[in-house]
């Protein structure tokens, strides 16, 4: 089996296809099954892309997430939408990595066009459970999405989910 070799070009073609994307965002996967014990991709994200506050809740439902271009957000909450900690990744600043512990409520927000991410899980693939994500946000497609984006985007740690409409 051939090592793949990922350059700026293949990046760059992900990139286009985030932003031709309804959801704003594309990923690549390096790993070569859904069943990998390891999960690697390549996560093309653009601003205004809603990855729903959410956790993985199961021993092994850590990951791994590095700043390859762009600027990203981590925003981490209690179990009751309190903003415990935020990291923004960047390689222009220099903060590249932030490993999210299992079980942990996150959501990650997009700052910059061309952001894109690297990230390491452990497998197999499991989608979220419904259960798992988060019942103080707005499901992906909600009207009141935009407004809990503008809110995420500013959110600091001790800040509370607002109640709708956000």
């Amino acid at each position: 089996m051939a090592i793949p070799v990922i350059d700026q070009n293949h990046l760059k073609t992900l990139t286009l296809e985030a932003q031709a994307s309804p959801r704003l965002r594309k990923n690549l996967n390096l790993h070569p099954h859904l069943e990998a014990p390891v999960q690697r991709l390549f996560n093309a994200m653009e601003p205004g892309t809603y990855i729903r506050p959410h956790r993985h809740a199961r021993d092994n439902g850590w990951e791994l997430m590095l700043a390859t271009h762009g600027a990203f957000s981590i925003v981490l909450f209690t179990e009751e939408g309190i903003v415990t900690d935020r990291v923004t990744l960047s390689p222009s600043t220099g903060t590249l990595a932030f490993e999210i512990p299992p079980r942990t409520w996150h959501a990650v927000v997009s700052h910059e066009p061309g952001t894109m991410m690297f990230e390491v899980k452990e497998g197999p693939y499991r989608p979220v459970d419904p259960q798992d994500f988060a019942p103080w946000a707005p499901s992906e497609g909600d009207l009141a999405v935009a407004a809990f984006m503008a809110w995420l985007l500013k959110a600091k740690p001790g800040d509370q989910v607002p109640t709708p409409p956000y």
